[in-house]
């Protein structure tokens, strides 16, 4: 091992274990999502089924099984936590960075390191690196896939054509159909922009179709015969039926992944914007050219750039709209990036950035570390502070923004934008943990409130809910790791139990539960909320 792959290795595993392991455990599971699907796992790891993902004893066909068996394995060497629930993700946000690395060190070395520090470092990677969700198993198996394509492509060596099928597989296992789907459209993209429709052609070998069916529809095919509403749950409505209709209430405008992905490449969206019109010229010059092979190397950023905008069209174009859905498009545009860089310091050893890009990039760079610095205050009064603690984050903001234009405009501006950008993002994930933990479990979690509960209790007692989100409603459940009664779809049971009711809802109670006795336990400001002792039923008086 030389000293620049030590040192490579040595940066890697310590901003990948900062950004995307430590403090995991720091506030618990949050929205609905995420304590939904650690829950499933863990039923399924109760039962010792691996092919039926089941909530509350039924089966939950939204999803395919490649996380929850990620999170099962973590159960059984860790145990359960909201801790090892986020492990699959962090570990897949890993693999992803260290593939890109590998990817770059073999076909566009000398900027490997910058191009998995990128990819690293962009705000969606980091979040979802850290959320127990189907999402980056998808991406990271989606991107190790779309570059062992290109590897093919470029070296014309079958083994790399298999290397895309496998992880394609892995994809479909993942989140489903879409990994396939997208990847080809990606390709067909790709193809028409350097005029070699050939391709699609080519990527069709049929030894590498076989390995992606092995290693995908097994599973499939086990859960439809022990489920004969797999395919109408899972495919019909949660495929097909999300993408043209709005079947779950996730309707947002045409528009909405520009912002979302401009977001979620931060603190690098600037310059993945300043990169893409290289592509487009390289697109053009290939097109007169005809596609030649012997240019094949100068198309990887129309290719980075195919990957880029093709999920960003597909999924404007669905009816349901998730920010997570982008997050396979992320790793193209820190690629399209490298590329980028990669060409003009190829082109001049110290150059610096022009003045305009310097300092829209300090601004992005920079910008998040006021909510960082003051996320306690817009968690807990959805507000920014006035006074000092909202002047010390302007300062901060300003000292970064002002030291990181100033670097770039110099002729070495390039060569330092990696170490530049890193700080505010190195700043930014640690306020975040340091000064927003505790206000983001006791407002966004279950946590908090589940261990209020538990210790007022002198035996387990059934739980239900009566209007409260689903959130708080989900949290609990794998808290207490016990089926939630829903007031609103089931009925009141008739057994004593513990009831969770918005803030100051006694008479409603009362009118849902006559003749019961109910006592009053206390209060989560928080999370607004109430929570009950009810008997069981039987002649008795309300208090």
């Amino acid at each position: 091992m030389t000293n620049r792959t030590r040192t490579d290795s040595l940066l890697l595993a310590g901003f990948c274990a900062f950004l995307f392991f430590y403090g995991l455990d720091q506030f618990g599971l949050i929205g609905a999502d995420e304590p939904r699907y650690a829950q499933v796992a863990r039923e399924m790891l109760e039962r010792h089924d691996w092919v039926t993902p089941v909530l509350g004893g039924q089966p939950w066909l939204e999803k395919p099984p490649l996380y929850y068996w990620q999170a099962m394995l973590a159960y059984k060497i860790f145990g359960v936590s909201d801790w090892a629930a986020r492990l699959p993700s962090a570990l897949d946000a890993t693999f992803l960075v260290l593939g890109i690395y590998l990817f770059l060190r073999r076909f566009r070395r000398g900027l490997e390191l910058d191009g998995a520090l990128i990819t690293a470092s962009c705000a969606g990677i980091v979040g979802y690196a850290r959320a127990a969700s189907m999402d980056m198993a998808l991406s990271a198996a989606f991107t190790i896939g779309m570059l062992g394509w290109w590897a093919w492509r470029e070296t014309g060596k079958k083994i790399h054509l298999l290397l895309f099928y496998a992880c394609i597989g892995l994809g479909m296992l993942a989140k489903g159909p879409v990994a396939p789907f997208l990847a080809f459209l990606v390709i067909a993209v790709y193809a028409g922009a350097v005029g070699n429709f050939r391709l699609i052609l080519r990527t069709l070998w049929l030894p590498a179709i076989f390995l992606l069916c092995a290693l995908a529809l097994p599973w499939y095919f086990a859960v439809q015969m022990r489920n004969p509403s797999f395919f109408q749950e899972f495919i019909v409505e949660h495929n097909l039926g999300r993408f043209s209709q709005n079947l779950y209430h996730h309707t947002e405008p045409i528009w909405y992944y520009l912002p979302v992905t401009a977001l979620a490449l931060v603190p690098w969206t600037a310059f993945v914007i300043a990169a893409f019109p290289q592509s487009v010229g390289a697109s053009r010059q290939q097109r007169k050219s005809s596609g030649a092979e012997s240019d094949v190397e100068d198309q990887f950023g129309v290719f980075a750039g195919c990957w880029l905008i093709v999920p960003v069209v597909f999924f404007s174009i669905s009816q349901s709209k998730l920010p997570g859905y982008i997050l396979p498009a992320l790793p193209a545009g820190a690629l399209l990036l490298t590329d980028y860089l990669r060409q003009r310091l190829q082109r001049s050893a110290t150059e610096s950035v022009a003045s305009w890009l310097a300092l829209a990039h300090a601004l992005l760079a920079a910008a998040p570390i006021i909510p960082a610095l003051l996320i306690a205050n817009l968690i807990m009064q959805h507000r920014l502070p006035a006074g000092q603690r909202m002047l010390l984050a302007l300062a901060v903001t300003f000292v970064l923004c002002a030291g990181i234009a100033l670097t770039l405009v110099r002729k070495t501006g390039l060569k330092m934008l990696r170490f530049v950008t890193l700080i505010p993002v190195v700043l930014t994930v640690g306020a975040v943990l340091k000064l927003g933990s505790g206000a983001l479990d006791q407002k966004l979690s279950a946590r908090p409130l589940a261990r209020e509960i538990a210790s007022m209790e002198t035996h387990p007692l059934p739980l239900a809910v009566s209007h409260v989100s689903r959130e708080l409603e989900y949290g609990l459940t794998f808290y207490r790791n016990q089926s939630t009664i829903n007031y609103q779809f089931q009925r009141t049971p008739e057994e004593e139990h513990l009831l969770i009711t918005p803030e100051n809802s006694q008479p409603e109670i009362a009118k849902l539960l006559p003749g019961r006795r109910i006592s009053y336990l206390g209060h989560n400001a928080p999370q607004q909320v109430d929570y009950y002792w009810v008997a069981a039923a039987g002649p008795a008086s309300t208090q």
